[in-house]
């Protein structure tokens, strides 16, 4: 059971957001016990910066987490330690981070560069860390180092926390501030592991060690038993919390229930805004696919609207050709037919006129030629007649002799002259006995 709830902390500390460290994620009734004394140990190699031992509060009570040498998880990153806080009704712990600027910590002197305010144990140049050898313990054949002396406190003051009874009294500057805006970076896999390995040694029991535990710091993350140095001294005298354990214990659970609801209230508000942006998304993919589909549905429309008048066009073209064709085809047949029909009356009526001039030869050769007037057609003179004798007795004249009548001649294929002049008149024929 204790392995598991301090499982169950250190999981809330991975738990919290890297923007959103420097938030209290665990609180309990009572202070935690003032800092040991210890030696820091040598930095193992260039690039590990020092993270500073604390407090930490599991199922049994607060129990120590060894300062201890940590590689950056990037060039120009600094640490800045976590610190408990009151916060007018428990002790909240205030979760450290990796950032570009070193910021609030309660005013907590853990020592070693970090006297309270910012960090004077080094800062990065150019991609390497140089480090302050007056505060640090440091190799210096082997890394950048300078010397700036710094006022350390370690031995005149050890609070551990900020506010409440006997706290201490700071608060953020405006660097602070800044520094609290800053992107944050959660705390590194090796840390975490340290924690936990500090969580399950029971020597590191405040209550069993009274404040001084026997491994105070580590060389790594998680070296418990290789470089580890003890703590000297407590930082102060050790109060039992035994009166407190079980209060502590209700508002710790009473802290993690309300941590859990919270927890559900934010991942309900969260699963909600997400529906609602889904909705919202689906909302608007629908009405994108509607306004597509109707777009679609228009051009189709157009262009089968199109392609029928285009249709509707070619089949009144066809129909007008066609019409026109067999109004021409039937007019041109009419005129034909019509022609034809002119053709055949007036050869009838050509026929019928030859017929009539026949008849009218046929007529005017069944009768006798009148002795024309004027001679319509030339003819040889007529024969003199000799001159009659005269007769010794007179006899009465002699009768006249009607010369017979000579057939009309055929009509030759020259144009003749009408038969009969026109003006001329007509010989008139005289009735037997002269009159």
């Amino acid at each position: 059971m204790r392995s598991i709830r301090l499982l169950v902390l250190t999981l809330l500390i991975l738990a919290v957001p890297a923007a959103s460290f420097g938030q209290f994620t665990i609180s309990v009734m009572i202070a935690p016990p003032p800092l040991p004394v210890y030696v820091q140990p040598m930095a193992p190699d260039a690039g590990y910066l020092w993270t500073p031992g604390y407090w930490a509060y599991g199922d049994e009570g607060y129990f120590w987490v060894p300062g201890t040498w940590v590689m950056a998880p990037a060039v120009g990153l600094l640490w800045t330690p976590g610190y408990w806080g009151w916060g007018g009704n428990a002790y909240a712990w205030n979760a450290g981070y990796w950032g570009p600027h070193v910021g609030f910590y309660g005013g907590v002197n853990y020592g070693y560069g970090y006297g309270g305010v910012g960090y004077q144990g080094g800062y990065w140049n150019n991609g390497a860390f140089n480090y302050n050898r007056s505060v640090n313990n440091i190799n210096v054949t082997n890394v950048h180092v300078y010397n700036k002396t710094v006022i350390n406190n370690t031995t005149i003051n050890h609070v551990s926390y900020n506010g409440g009874n006997g706290g201490i009294n700071a608060r953020p500057s405006s660097a602070d501030q800044i520094a609290a805006r800053d992107r944050h970076t959660a705390p590194t896999t090796m840390q975490t592991q340290h924690i936990r390995t500090a969580s399950t040694n029971h020597g590191l029991l405040a209550s069993v060690n009274h404040g001084r535990p026997a491994i105070a710091a580590t060389t790594k993350p998680g070296e418990f038993n290789r470089g580890a140095v003890p703590a000297k001294q407590a930082g102060g005298p050790y109060k039992a919390a035994d009166n407190h354990t079980a209060a502590t214990r209700t508002n710790a659970n009473k802290v993690a229930a309300n941590n859990a609801a919270a927890t559900r209230a934010n991942e309900n508000k969260a699963a909600q805004n997400k529906a609602a942006a889904t909705r919202t998304s689906e909302n608007k993919v629908a009405a994108n696919n509607a306004a597509a589909t109707r777009a679609n549905e228009n051009k189709a429309a157009q262009n089968r609207a199109a392609a029928t008048r285009t249709s509707e066009n070619r089949v009144a073209a066809n129909n007008a050709a066609a019409t026109t064709r067999a109004n021409e085809n039937k007019a041109a047949q009419n005129k034909v037919a019509a022609t034809r029909t002119s053709e055949n009356r007036a050869a009838a009526n050509n026929a019928a006129t030859r017929s009539n001039e026949n008849k009218a030869a046929a007529q005017r050769a069944a009768q006798p030629a009148p002795r024309p007037a004027t001679a319509a057609h030339a003819q040889p003179a007529p024969r003199p007649q000799p001159a009659p004798r005269p007769e010794s007795h007179p006899q009465s004249a002699p009768r006249p002799t009607t010369a017979h009548a000579q057939p009309a001649p055929r009509p030759q294929a020259a144009p003749q002259p009408a038969a009969h002049p026109q003006g001329a008149p007509r010989p008139e024929k005289k009735a037997p006995g002269g009159k």
